[in-house]
């Protein structure tokens, strides 16, 4: 069971996403229901750690076993959902991840996916243009060009 709920009008997630990079890019992805670029990730089962999720996602979605680094980030976002309107309180752990021993890099720089119903586009940014990419959430463009060396605590409001 996902940690989530939905109130009148607003839905909480608690989350993990992996921040993987190579050669000063992040890989990235968006879906059919998102027109922007997000880490992979999802939401944490009860009974989960962060850190697990922040695996079993890059299983499900990329097919790779990887390895965590760190954890960079808590950050707690309050935003609306462009594509459904909906309104977000969410908490999400970004973890550093060690895909080294996968086949991510040879994939190229962008490739597709399906999972189930839906149809993955994955992407390498480069961390110093994040600023001009449609990418979410919003603190990383700048964060992602020097990561920290301890575990930050970050609130966005947008």
């Amino acid at each position: 069971m996902d940690i989530t709920f939905k109130t009148e009008g607003k839905r909480f997630n608690l989350r993990a996403a992996a921040v993987i990079m190579n050669e000063n890019r992040v890989l990235a992805m968006s879906d059919e229901r998102s027109p922007y670029f997000y880490l992979p990730g999802g939401k944490i089962a009860l009974g989960e750690t962060a850190e697990e999720a922040a695996l079993r996602e890059l299983r499900e979605e990329l097919g790779i076993e990887a390895k965590v680094v760190r954890p960079l980030y808590i950050a707690q976002s309050f935003f609306t959902e462009e594509g459904s309107g909906e309104s977000f309180h969410e908490i999400c752990f970004y973890i550093l991840i060690d895909c080294s021993d996968t086949d991510l890099i040879s994939r190229g720089k962008s490739f597709i996916i399906k999972e189930r119903h839906h149809t993955l586009e994955f992407k390498w940014l480069d961390v110093a243009d994040l600023e001009n990419e449609y990418f979410y959430p919003t603190f990383l463009r700048e964060r992602m060009k020097e990561l920290p060396e301890g575990v930050e605590m970050i609130t966005e409001r947008r």
